[in-house]
C-alpha cells in the first residue's frame, strides 16, 4: 500500500468518519434524485412547465451528490488521487451545481406562486428558457475561479476541493461577496416573498397543501453555515476554526439535495403521482398541473 500523509488535524477514524457522511449522503441523496429524473423522464404524464424546474433541480442536485462521492471515494483511500487539474475540475464541477440548485429551488417557489395565487399559466418557452439561463449563469460564475478572479483547492481533509477561502485576498472577497448576494441573498428574498404570499392564500382558503417554511428553511439550514464561514474569511482568518469544523460544515451542507428531492419531488402534490406510478406502475389518478379555477 503506498504511503500517505493524513492532513493536519484530521486522525484515521476522522477520515473514516467523514468519508462515511460523505457515502451516505451521497448514496442516499443520488437514490432519491435519480428516482426523481427516472420519474420525469418515463411517465409523459410529467412534462408539464413546472415539473420541468423540478426535474432541473433533480438534475442540479444529481450532479452535486456525485461530487460528494468522488469526495467519499478520496477520504477512504486518504488522499486525493486526481491531481491539481482534477482537484480545479472538482470544484468547478461543485459549484456549477450548488449554483444551479439554489436557482431551481428559487425558481421553483416563484413559479408555485404564480400555479397558487396568480393562476398565470406557465408557457413551456418561459420555463426552457429560465431553465436554460439557469444553467448558462451557473456555468459561468463557476468558471470565474478558473480564470483568477478566486481559486479553487482544497478543503482542509484534502480529499476534496471548493473555492479557497484561506487566502482571504480582494479576488476572493469581490467574487464570494457577489455569489453570496446573486446566488443566497437574491433567491432567499425571492423564496420568502413567494412562499409568504403562498401561505397567506392557503390561510385564505384554509387548505395548507404544503408547509410553505420548509423550503426555506431548510436551504439555510443546510447552506448558511458554510456559507457565513466563507463571507467571514472575508474579513479575517478562518483558518484559526479547527479543521474538523471546516470540513463539517460542507458535509452538512452537501445533504441538501436529499431534502430536496423529498420537498419538492417526494412531496409535492403535481410531482408525487409520477414518481408513484413509475415505482410501482400505479395508474396516475391525481392531477399533475393545477386545474383552472380551482
Amino acid at each position: 500500500m503506498a504511503a500517505y500523509t493524513l492532513p493536519e488535524g484530521f486522525a484515521e477514524f476522522d477520515m473514516f468518519l467523514f468519508g462515511t457522511a460523505l457515502l451516505v449522503g451521497g448514496v442516499v441523496g443520488f437514490i432519491l434524485n435519480t428516482i426523481s429524473v427516472l420519474s420525469f423522464v418515463s411517465v409523459k404524464q410529467m412534462w408539464t412547465p413546472s415539473n420541468f424546474f423540478v426535474f432541473n433541480l433533480a438534475l442540479a442536485d444529481l450532479s452535486l451528490n456525485i461530487n460528494g462521492l468522488t469526495a467519499a471515494y478520496a477520504s477512504y483511500i486518504r488522499y486525493w488521487p486526481f491531481g491539481a487539474e482534477g482537484c480545479r475540475m472538482h470544484g468547478f464541477q461543485g459549484m456549477i451545481s450548488v449554483l444551479a440548485s439554489i436557482s431551481f429551488m428559487a425558481a421553483i417557489a416563484w413559479d408555485r406562486y404564480h400555479v397558487y395565487c396568480t393562476r398565470q399559466k406557465l408557457f413551456w418557452s418561459t420555463t426552457v428558457t429560465m431553465c436554460a439561463l439557469v444553467w448558462i449563469l451557473s456555468v459561468a460564475w463557476a468558471a470565474v475561479p478558473l480564470f483568477g478572479w478566486g481559486v479553487y483547492d482544497f478543503e482542509p481533509m484534502k480529499t476534496c476541493c471548493t473555492l479557497d477561502y484561506s487566502k482571504g485576498d480582494r479576488d476572493y472577497i469581490t467574487y464570494m461577496l457577489s455569489l453570496v448576494v446573486l446566488y443566497l441573498a437574491f433567491p432567499s428574498v425571492t423564496m420568502l416573498s413567494c412562499y409568504d404570499s403562498i401561505f397567506k392564500y392557503f390561510k385564505k382558503i384554509h387548505n395548507q397543501k404544503f408547509n410553505t417554511s420548509l423550503p426555506l428553511q431548510t436551504m439555510l439550514l443546510c447552506w448558511g453555515p458554510y456559507v457565513l464561514m466563507c463571507v467571514i474569511a472575508c474579513f479575517t482568518d478562518v483558518t484559526v476554526i479547527s479543521p474538523k469544523m471546516r470540513m463539517a460544515l460542507p458535509v452538512i451542507a452537501k445533504t441538501n439535495p436529499i431534502f430536496n428531492a423529498l420537498l419538492y419531488s417526494f412531496n409535492n402534490e403535481f410531482y408525487r403521482p409520477g414518481v408513484w406510478n413509475f415505482l410501482t406502475g400505479q395508474k396516475i389518478t391525481e392531477p399533475l398541473e393545477p386545474k383552472k379555477g380551482k
